[in-house]
Parts: C-alpha cells; sequence; structure tokens
C-alpha cells in the first residue's frame, strides 16, 4: 500500500478516524502513516497491516477485530465503535468504503507515476488469462494482479490497494453476478485495456439469462475512451458484438484468420499445447504452451493481445507464456504419476463450456491405448438451463467415447440419465452420491496409465476429490 496518514486513509474511506486513549498512548495521531497490506481476513493479517471487519452472509469481520490486533494491525475499519489500542476508522459500511480506498489509491498512483491498467472479464477463463498476463508483464516492470479469483467487490479493490508508486501495471481481474457491478469496478479503476473473453451460460441463473450476461460483460467496454483499446474475442459471436458498443480502439484476438492475433498450427498433447503465435506486426513466433488444453489457447492469445498494446515485446510474451504451467490451482492441474496414472483435477469451476472443453481435452490428449475417466459433479448457477445442459454433457462424454463415467451428486444425476440413454456406447456410467463413493470406486478400479478428469462447480467440492485421488497415485504417495 502507498505511504498515507491516518488522516488520509479516513478521508479516502469517508469514514470517521478514532484514536481512542489507549491508541493515543501507544503512540497513534492523525498524522501516523501506515503503509501495511489491506485485508478483510485477521488471519492473514501482519504487523502494520489495515484489518477491515465486514460482514458477511454467515460471519462478522467485527467478531475478528481483537484477533487481528494482536497479529499486529496498526489500524482497523469498523461499522461501529470499538474500544482498542490501535485506531480506527469508522464507516457506514465497509464494503463500500473498500471500494472508495481503492478509487483513491489508484487515482494518487495514476498521479504520480505511469501506471497502465489492464481490465479482464468474460464467462470463462479471466483467473487463467490474468495469470498469462501477469507472467507476461512481470518481465517488464513491476505488475500488481489478484491472488486467486479476487475478482468482486471486495476483492478487485484487495488488489488495487496493493498499488504502490513503481507500480507499472494494474491486472483487474472483474467479475460479476448482476448488472453493474463490472461498472463499479471498473469506476474504480478504469482500464486503459479493456479484455473481454467469452459470453456463455457461467451464472445464467444468477444474472437471469444469457442476454443479461452479455449486457453485463459489456459494461467492461462502454466506458472505454477513444484513446484505449478493447480487446476482444472474434470467435465469440457476443463478444464481437462489443465493438459496436465502445468509443475505444479494438483488437481482435481468436482463431480467426480476421483476428490480428490469432493461434495457428495448434497441437494439443498430454503435455500441453503447442501453436504460433501471430501479432498484428505481422511476425509469427512460436509458443510451447505447458498449460493442459487447447481451449486456453484462447486465453494466451488475449494475454498476448493486452502485452502487445502495453508494448511489450514479443519475446517477452512468449517467454512469459511459455513460463506458466498452469492455469491456477484445481484449474487443468496435472497431478499423479504413479504407475502412469495421470489425474487432471479442474474442478474450482465449471460451465458448460469449461465442462466440454476439458472433456474435448481428455479425449483429444489419451493414447489408443490409455483408459479415459471422466469423475462429474454439478454445474452451478445454470438456473433454468441446469437440466438442459447437465443433459447435454451427459451425451457428449458418449460422444467423445470416455471410457468411464463417474457422476457424484443428485444435482448433476441429468448427466448420467443422458449417457446412459445415448446409443452405441460402450463405456461405463456411474452415478453416487458422495465423493467418498467415487473415491472407492475409482481405487477398487484404476489401471496403470490411467487418464482421470475430476470437473465441476466448486460448491460440489470435488476438487478435494481430485487431490486425494491424486495423492493416492502421486510418485511416493500412500493411498489413503
Amino acid at each position: 500500500m502507498l505511504d498515507l496518514t491516518l488522516t488520509e486513509i479516513a478521508e479516502a474511506l469517508q469514514g470517521e478516524l478514532v484514536i481512542t486513549d489507549a491508541a493515543e498512548a501507544a503512540g497513534y495521531s492523525p498524522a501516523t502513516v501506515v503503509n501495511g497490506t489491506v485485508d478483510t481476513d485477521s488471519r492473514l493479517i501482519g504487523e502494520g497491516d489495515v484489518f477491515v471487519a465486514k460482514r458477511g452472509e454467515f460471519d462478522d469481520g467485527h467478531r475478528f477485530v481483537g484477533s487481528a490486533v494482536e497479529a499486529g494491525a496498526a489500524l482497523v475499519v469498523v461499522e461501529h465503535p470499538v474500544e482498542l489500542a490501535v485506531p480506527q476508522i469508522v464507516v457506514a459500511d465497509s464494503v463500500l468504503a473498500l471500494g472508495y480506498f481503492a478509487t483513491d489509491v489508484v487515482a494518487r498512483v495514476r498521479a504520480s507515476g505511469d501506471l497502465k491498467i489492464v481490465g479482464i472479464t468474460g464467462s470463462n477463463g479471466k483467473t487463467t488469462t490474468k495469470n498469462l498476463l501477469r507472467a507476461i508483464l512481470e518481465r517488464v516492470g513491476e505488475t500488481v494482479a489478484p491472488r486467486d479469483s479476487f475478482n468482486n467487490e471486495v476483492g478487485a479493490p484487495l488488489t488495487m490497494l496493493k498499488l504502490t508508486p513503481s507500480t507499472r501495471f494494474l491486472v483487474a481481474e472483474m467479475g460479476a453476478s448482476g448488472k453493474g457491478e463490472i461498472t463499479r469496478l471498473i469506476r474504480m479503476a478504469k482500464p486503459d485495456v479493456g479484455v473481454v473473453l467469452t459470453v456463455g451460460l457461467a451464472h445464467a441463473g444468477e444474472f437471469g439469462g444469457i442476454e443479461t450476461t452479455l449486457a453485463t460483460k459489456t459494461e467492461m467496454v462502454q466506458d472505454l475512451e477513444p484513446g484505449d483499446v478493447a480487446v476482444l474475442n472474434r470467435d465469440d459471436a457476443r463478444v464481437a458484438g462489443m465493438a459496436e458498443k465502445t468509443a475505444a480502439q479494438v483488437l481482435w484476438f481468436g482463431l480467426s484468420d480476421s483476428a490480428a492475433v490469432r493461434a495457428t498450427d495448434i497441437d494439443a498433447t498430454a503435455s500441453g499445447t503447442s501453436f504460433v503465435l501471430h501479432l498484428p506486426d505481422g511476425s509469427a513466433h512460436a509458443v510451447r504452451f505447458a498449460v493442459l488444453g487447447e481451449h486456453h489457447v484462447m486465453n494466451a492469445l488475449a494475454a498476448a493481445a493486452a502485452a502487445h498494446v502495453l508494448g511489450v515485446p514479443a519475446v517477452d510474451i512468449v517467454s512469459g507464456l511459455e513460463v506458466v504451467t498452469r492455469a491456477e490451482r484445481w484449474r487443468m492441474e496435472v497431478m499423479g504419476g504413479r504407475d502412469g496414472v495421470r489425474v487432471i483435477n479442474d474442478a474450482y469451476n465449471a460451465s458448460p463450456d469449461s465442462m466440454a472443453a476439458a472433456l474435448k481435452t481428455i479425449a483429444l490428449i489419451a493414447t489408443p491405448e490409455q483408459r479415459t475417466t471422466a469423475v462429474l459433479g454439478e454445474m452451478s448457477e445454470l438456473g433454468p438451463y441446469s437440466v438442459e445442459e447437465h443433459d447435454r454433457i451427459g451425451r457428449m462424454v458418449v460422444r467423445f467415447n470416455i471410457h468411464r463415467l463417474i457422476v457424484v451428486g443428485e444435482g448433476a444425476r441429468a448427466i448420467h440419465l443422458a449417457a446412459e440413454h445415448e446409443g452405441s456406447w460402450g463405456g461405463e456410467a456411474i452415478f453416487v452420491e458422495t465423493a467418498d463413493e467415487a473415491y472407492a470406486l475409482i481405487e477398487a478400479d484404476t489401471r496403470p496409465d490411467d487418464l482421470i478428469l475430476v470437473k465441476s462447480s466448486n460448491s460440489a467440492g470435488l476438487r478435494f476429490l481430485g487431490d486425494r485421488i491424486a495423492e493416492a497415485h502421486s510418485l511416493g504417495g500412500e493411498t489413503a
């Protein structure tokens, strides 16, 4: 965080600075400078940090103020006064105050330096693209990007508050569960480059339909100015239509010949994907991309396009892409290895598009002699599309000739039913209620060189099942 006085922080938060007698006795005053990390998780607070007490759906951060102070917090942000030996800033709403604070810090860094901001949104691929772009930009300057999937009204501001006077690039992952949320994030940190990856059925139930999803994702480009650049997916018709909704310049990426940043000669294997990257200057560059799954090439193209706009040399774009070995924890993460057994744990998020891409990946990379198993759980937040889309995935398992399907949980039962009703399939479909049952089935019949995909939405909890299977088949591991 920037070096700011308590008075400056209180003004930014639009709150009231309270320094109790105990805090004053400890040496605090309105002129005290604070520059620690800002967080809403008291477990992550250290010496000199700022703890923001946020009310949540299931808990209240005010219960952990004491723990944060014991851990070394130099300042707490609260919605009601508490008796503390450190300063506190009292605000009406902690989440709104975080946004005010982030807006102020971004404005200060912009005014004093050469900060460039990239905003990334889309129904799928945001976190992977963010990680790839960070790997590229870090090669040429100080870069701030979110940890994990910090892309909402809390996570995005916390990332922005990590800016320093020497930060050159901010990569802001911007997610939403409803209209107006991306606009709110953009107004904290307006991008110089706005990236839109896809518009699909992920979270369509929450949004209320695909048209609302489209309108929400379009918010990324609507506030861009003529000197900004919208990096858009030429192969997604809904994203391509956003070119008419922005005043910014448009840079297309995709597999289409009309995309200025595109990939050719794509070759997906079990060790990654190789392709030739074409840039707008007419140059072509061979890329050996270690992230598993042909679908991640599109994320690589989006990251390459954004980096090109920011003036990053092609050699750094390629080396940045090649240094990343996995999309993210629990995203197409290759694990295991003992007796040739490979587990692809992709159970952090799931939408119809990402589920289809994962199934296509194991079908593509499996050798003719290799047995494939798909362990699939529910795709959440699909609303009225849920049964139809789970049914479609079950039929896709058959079309890709996956050898064994294990469906976990009542929410995913339609996958199992669809696979069973699809004709002329020599594979096997099994339905179980729990992850423990799925684990027992896997361990009772795992053969050398098996390729096992574990895929579901985060809420289904199958990422831990993926870890458990992988641990049982890790090199030197023990069966649980």
